[in-house]
């Protein structure tokens, strides 16, 4: 058992906080993680893997670990002074009434709500009359709040629905059917579906996508081979229809079906990996129709954006990197034939239609820009937003003459608008009353350069009149891959932050989709270190600028984002003060042979490709290039112990090396959220718990005895 004594803050640190108090240091005891002989040979090339055996989600070995792991890290948590301040205040700004856009399904309206501190969002609706009524309230699937609705979907009449939840927070669904007037369960529940929507074809059936049930853990064990069903109404699973995939010689890691609003064509899209896609088309109004190919290769991301009789609408990047929308008869539908539409520009495109129109988003420096189109591709008008920030919603049916979008930036909270698609015009539909005021803050966006030259754009959000004095604490928050962009949007998880007086920082890396797929690419494979080098020149630039000092930057970031915090706190640990990566991908040697990993292959490579593809993933590593002796920064891993996304083994491992080779006084903890998943669908109160813990624990050791901003610890008491 290894014990480390941690002084609480030094000296000059406390005086810079207001107090010169003298605080007894706080003694971890890490438990003994047992190392094993376990060897990986790779072109010739050793690689030890002593914590192999806490990959093994089901053993009670692992399972002792974790407790232990999480004892020692509660125990820690626990003695941080404004902890539970910190809680207490991110329920009160928590509640507030939250309502989700309404959309029509048959004789009723439909929309999503919170009171407040709700686990989970409440399905409403109104009738005709305008008579409200719970639909579906996912608080009592289950007594912790941790089975969550994951989907909703309705039958072309809206007299039946299909839900899916997920339980515990696992991405393996189970889909319920149901009467929508009655609410009365019309089946037998359908299990182990995962990675799939629910299309309805009229009011007969849905398509969904799953994978056969994988031999060994549900949770961790490879799941590589996607198959679409088609599901009748009235019929059990076992007679569900393969539609596509099952050939063992064409493995398709991702398929997905959707059916055209006219019910006239199923869409199969097929992937290999999470970027290009293999695209079909079935015609459904023709017995025995086969599937027959629109694109037959992985050289494009290409999807169906509507049609008009046997006239298609495609949103493709195919030699258009920021994408663009080409149309084609059913008929012919290969890219020979593709007609331009709405040309490519030198911003990235997001298309939606409704009402009858086509509405194009555009990041421009990853802000929205949205813009209706008729179907002959004639601009009706530019929508002018209600703000510098993200749109989204923009879509409906055909017949719609209103829907809803909604409006959000760093700094304000998300407000929904009713728009009217011929008028162009939109009014308020609902602004959320919370106590937190907007005009209290500022977001500025700055561009600075990276290691290579390349300029980066980065949103930087405050107080106004902040102080840039280098003592200022910061958050930079930073994703990186799979051609995500970050757009701005409000999060009260980062208004708490804000108001105790900290910096939100987050800068829009190499290897997202803010400039379109030439930036994406240049954050991939054997470019991936750009993605670190743009993350550690943001840092650099913070300091520079005199927002913040490395002792008073922590670096935040999740999945892709947790390696990304992984692989900088061990090339550059002098840089920052803490480190905060979560259900990271953190053993890059091995994350292809866990779930649906092997997918991720577009963005990482794999160490099985090539040598140099091994050498250069090794080289950054984050559980392989913690080095004996160095002083890594106070670090708190978070994980779910259900996350078969990434596995919580990435997380255990890089806990057990960290642990074992930090030299500084620094605390390296691990935090394993109990039956939680990646985060989708996390109840309310885990979210507060969690986020308390990695508040408290970032001030604390940024040398804080006290929150900073004591107006609002009076507020909370008073």
């Amino acid at each position: 058992m290894k014990k480390i004594v941690l002084s609480t803050f030094a000296a000059s640190l406390a005086l810079a906080c207001g107090t010169n108090q003298k605080k007894e240091p706080i003694v971890l005891n890490y438990p003994s993680t047992k190392k094993v002989d376990t060897v990986d040979h790779y072109f010739g090339t050793d690689v030890p893997d002593p914590y192999r055996w806490l990959e093994d989600d089901r053993s009670k070995e692992t399972e002792a670990w974790v407790e232990d792991q999480n004892k020692t890290t509660f125990d820690y948590l626990d003695q941080i002074p404004f902890r539970t301040d910190l809680k207490n205040r991110l329920e009160k700004l928590w509640n507030y009434e939250k309502l989700g856009s309404p959309f029509k399904e048959g004789n009723y309206t439909y929309f999503s709500k919170n009171d407040g501190l709700q686990n989970q969002y409440v399905i409403y609706r109104t009738n005709e009359n305008g008579e409200e009524e719970v639909f579906l309230d996912p608080n009592t699937f289950s007594e912790d709040g941790t089975t969550s609705l994951a989907g909703l979907s309705f039958s072309d009449d809206g007299a039946i629905a299909a839900y899916s939840i997920s339980e515990g927070g696992s991405d393996w669904r189970k889909v319920i059917v149901l009467e929508a007037d009655t609410r009365k369960i019309v089946e037998d529940t359908l299990v182990d579906i995962k990675f799939s929507g629910i299309s309805w074809k009229g009011n007969e059936g849905f398509f969904y996508s799953s994978y056969d049930k994988p031999e060994g853990s549900e949770l961790s064990a490879k799941t590589d081979q996607h198959k679409l069903y088609y599901h009748k109404l009235g019929t059990s699973q076992k007679e569900d229809k393969l539609i596509f995939g099952g050939i063992p010689t064409e493995k398709h890691r991702y398929v997905g079906g959707s059916v055209t609003e006219d019910n006239r064509y199923l869409l199969v899209t097929a992937s290999v990996s999470t970027s290009g896609n293999k695209l079909f088309i079935k015609d459904l109004t023709k017995a025995n129709s086969k599937l027959y190919p629109i694109v037959d290769h992985t050289d494009s991301d290409t999807s169906i954006l509507d049609n008009v009789g046997s006239k298609l609408y495609l949103v493709t990047n195919l030699g258009a990197p920021n994408k663009k929308i080409v149309t084609v008869d059913a008929a012919n539908p290969g890219p020979e034939n593709w007609k331009d539409l709405i040309p490519e520009t030198e911003h990235v495109l997001s298309p939606s239609t409704g009402g009858g129109f086509l509405f194009t988003e555009y990041m421009v420096d990853a802000i929205s820009k949205v813009y209706q189109y008729d179907y002959d591709g004639n601009k009706i008008r530019e929508v002018k937003l209600p703000g510098v920030g993200t749109a989204g919603g923009f879509g409906g049916k055909k017949e719609d003459k209103e829907f809803y979008f909604s409006f959000t930036n760093y700094n304000t909270p998300s407000s929904s608008y009713k728009y009217n698609v011929d008028a162009g015009e939109y009014e308020l539909y609902w602004k959320p009353e919370i106590d937190f005021n907007p005009e209290d803050y500022e977001s500025n966006q700055v561009f600075y350069t990276s290691k290579d030259g390349t300029k980066i754009p980065m949103i930087i959000t405050h107080k106004k009149g902040l102080e840039l004095n280098g003592k200022n604490p910061t958050i930079l928050y930073g994703y990186g891959g799979f051609n995500i962009s970050l757009t701005p949007s409000f999060s009260i998880v980062n208004a708490v932050w804000m108001e105790q007086g900290g910096i939100y920082a987050v800068p829009n890396l190499r290897g997202g989709g803010e400039y379109g797929k030439k930036w994406h690419d240049a954050g991939t494979q054997l470019q991936k270190q750009n993605v670190f080098d743009d993350f550690i020149a943001a840092a650099e630039y913070l300091i520079d600028n005199n927002y913040t000092s490395s002792d008073y930057l922590a670096i935040r970031g999740g999945s892709n984002g947790g390696l990304l915090v992984g692989a900088t706190m061990t090339q550059r640990p002098e840089l920052m003060k803490v480190a905060l990566p979560a259900v990271g991908v953190l053993d890059m040697l091995r994350y292809h042979t866990f779930t649906a990993g092997a997918g991720w292959a577009y963005d990482y490579g794999t160490a099985e490709d090539n040598q140099e593809m091994f050498q250069y993933l090794k080289k950054y590593s984050p559980v392989h290039n913690v080095k004996k002796g160095a002083n890594y920064p106070a670090t708190l891993i978070t994980t779910g112990d259900h996350d078969d996304r990434v596995v919580p083994a990435h997380s255990f491992k890089f806990a057990a090396v960290l642990q074992e080779n930090q030299a500084g006084n620094n605390p390296t903890l691990i935090r394993v959220e109990i039956n939680a998943g990646h985060g989708a669908g996390t109840p309310v109160s885990k979210t507060i718990e969690q986020t308390a813990d990695i508040f408290g624990f970032t001030l604390f050791n940024m040398g804080f005895q006290n929150l900073p901003n004591q107006s609002v610890l009076k507020e909370i008491k008073g």
